[in-house]
């Protein structure tokens, strides 16, 4: 595209040097204030009146081709803010989607350590609630040896499934 802008501009420029009017039929170039007629210059043979008008149609058309050329650089110039402001959102929206991944990573993080911690505290009490119970029953005497047994094998499931939470912490 930028190619094509260039080369157009360039053709704009080189059509700035010969202007071809066109009065009563015939064309005539007008180049560095010289008038020619199929080549020829024919400035000293025409009318002080053919002459004025036919300058002022070519400073017309070079003012028509200067605009245009202002106006293609302009829109040149538009083009090209236009894409670096979209190439602009794009960075923006791909940094603001990273953020987001990375603040839902984080979410799903803190959300795992709370119900690691949930499982610990949870493991704690059962395990102190269990302790307390045994060590209450032993007191009174109300255990036999098998259920000291089992007492003994439940509260080391316990303190496993403590230890498990721990280390998941």
């Amino acid at each position: 595209m930028k190619y094509i802008l260039l080369l157009l501009i360039c053709a704009f420029s080189f059509s700035i040097q010969a202007q071809d009017i066109k009065k009563d039929g015939k064309i005539y170039q007008v180049k560095n204030e010289r008038i020619f007629l199929d080549g020829k210059d024919v400035t000293e043979t025409l009318s002080e009146e053919d002459k004025a008008i036919i300058f002022k149609k070519a400073v017309a058309i070079t003012e028509q081709v200067k605009l245009k050329q202002k106006a293609m650089k302009e829109e040149a110039k538009a083009e090209k803010d236009a894409k670096k402001l979209e190439k602009d959102m794009k960075k923006a929206e791909k940094s603001q989607k990273k953020a987001e991944k990375a603040q839902k990573k984080a979410e799903k993080e803190l959300k795992k350590q709370e119900k690691a911690q949930n499982r610990f505290d949870k493991a704690t009490k059962k395990l102190n609630s269990a302790q307390k119970k045994y060590d209450k029953l032993k007191r009174k005497g109300k255990l036999s040896p098998q259920d000291e047994g089992k007492w003994l094998k439940k509260l080391e499931k316990l303190q496993s499934d403590l230890d498990k939470a721990k280390k998941k912490m």
